[in-house]
C-alpha cells in the first residue's frame, strides 16, 4: 500500500492528501469563531477508487473534534459521509442538523447508542 498522509494547508485553508508524494486531493475550509465549515472535497481522477476521499474527511472530522470546533458539512460528500457514519453527527450542531438534513442520522445514531457516548 502507498503512503498516504495529510497535512493541514492553513494558507490555502484546507487539507490535502497525498498518496506518496503526490497530492490526491483536499477538503477546503473556513474556521470561523468555534466551527468549521467544511466547503469541497476533491480528489483527483487519477486517484479515484483508493478510497481517500473518506480517509481525508474521516481526518478533517477527527480533527475537528480535537480541536473542540463544531462541524458544518456544507459539502455534500462530507454530509454523505456523515450520514453514513452517524457517530459523526454529534460534531454538528443540534440547531442546524436540520439544515444539513441530519435530524435523522441523530435520531437513529441517539436510538443506536443506548445512550453510550460514541466512538470515532
Amino acid at each position: 500500500m502507498d503512503h498516504v498522509e495529510i497535512i493541514d494547508n492553513l494558507d490555502r485553508r484546507r487539507f490535502e492528501i497525498y498518496d506518496g508524494a503526490d497530492l490526491a486531493g483536499f477538503l477546503e475550509y473556513r474556521v470561523e469563531s468555534a466551527a468549521i465549515s467544511l466547503i469541497h472535497t476533491q480528489i483527483d481522477p487519477h486517484f479515484q477508487g483508493k478510497h481517500l476521499a473518506g480517509r481525508l474527511v474521516r481526518h478533517v472530522l477527527d480533527e475537528a473534534q480535537g480541536r473542540g470546533l463544531a462541524v458544518l458539512p456544507w459539502c455534500p460528500f462530507v454530509r454523505d459521509w456523515i450520514i453514513g457514519h452517524p457517530a459523526y453527527v454529534a460534531l454538528v450542531p443540534e440547531s442546524r442538523r436540520e439544515e444539513f438534513g441530519l435530524t435523522e442520522v441523530a435520531a437513529s445514531s441517539d436510538s443506536d447508542t443506548d445512550g453510550a457516548s460514541p466512538e470515532y
